[in-house]
């Protein structure tokens, strides 16, 4: 069974509703398929404001799949709820090869994010056809490989403005792909939590040196998964601030919302 994002039920509450884990917001959603140039079929969602233009485009990259990351990962579930109605912004997921979520499985295996290119490369493409405008990369743990990777050499870096990277781990991504995104001169938000698994603050403000332009950020108090709505909504706080022209990391998004709701089933 694939979920059909058309089956969240929306109703008029007639207070403004506080913002929690499980709120949908409005949107337009459709579940999408990439191609990849080595064929494979890759499920994913397209979430777009009801109305007015598009102010950015978050290409998402979640964690690791074979330690449960997918599209649906909590922190890129919450900006397909949120984001298209608090900041007119498009958010596509979409599950890398191999990977499986209610929306259903990408074709192919786990490629240890070497083969992955395409598929960073084919949602990125998708972006670019549809038309989908200032389009950044937003990677999580194993995404934030797929980003350092991929991100700042062609044929992606001419079509991204830039990548916000969310507890980098730099297990695969190597000196080598720092000193690629120095070159590009493309911004780099980086995001660590204070008590990362694998990278905290202060080390990783070291890795980064290489990337002159990159803004290490630590969050204090957030673990590598992002538990707790107060560390996710810093997340697409700062993701909102980096992306949005003159944005302002004081500038929060809302917490409540005074129109049509509708509640998440998981």
């Amino acid at each position: 069974m694939t979920f059909d994002p058309s089956s969240y039920v929306f109703t008029q509450p007639s207070a403004p509703t506080a913002i929690r884990a499980s709120t949908v917001l409005p949107a337009r959603r459709e579940n999408v398929e990439l191609r990849t140039e080595d064929g494979h079929r890759l499920v994913g969602e397209l979430a777009l404001p009801e109305s007015g233009e598009i102010s950015a485009t978050l290409i998402t990259l979640h964690p690791l799949p074979t330690h449960g990351g997918f599209m649906d990962s909590h922190v890129f579930r919450k900006a397909s709820y949120r984001l298209p109605a608090l900041a007119g912004m498009a958010v596509l997921r979409f599950n890398t090869r191999g990977t499986s979520s209610p929306r259903g499985t990408s074709q192919g295996s786990f490629e240890e994010g070497i083969g992955e290119r395409l598929d960073v490369e084919a949602a990125v493409r998708f972006a670019v056809e549809r038309g989908l405008p200032n389009r950044w990369l937003v990677g999580w743990s194993f995404g934030t490989e797929l980003a350092l990777m991929y991100g700042a050499t062609e044929p992606v870096a001419s079509e991204v403005e830039g990548a916000i990277l969310l507890s980098p781990p730099l297990h695969r991504a190597t000196d080598v792909h720092l000193k690629e995104w120095a070159a590009a001169g493309k911004p780099l938000k980086v995001l660590v939590p204070e008590h990362d698994d694998y990278l905290q603050p202060e080390a990783a403000a070291e890795r980064f040196r290489l990337v002159p332009q990159a803004d290490v950020v630590g969050v204090d108090g957030a673990k590598h998964l992002w538990v707790g709505e107060k560390y996710a909504g810093r997340v697409l706080n700062e993701i909102v601030a980096e992306v949005l022209p003159g944005g302002s990391a004081a500038a929060a998004l809302p917490e409540e919302w005074d129109g049509p709701v509708a509640s998440a089933h998981s």
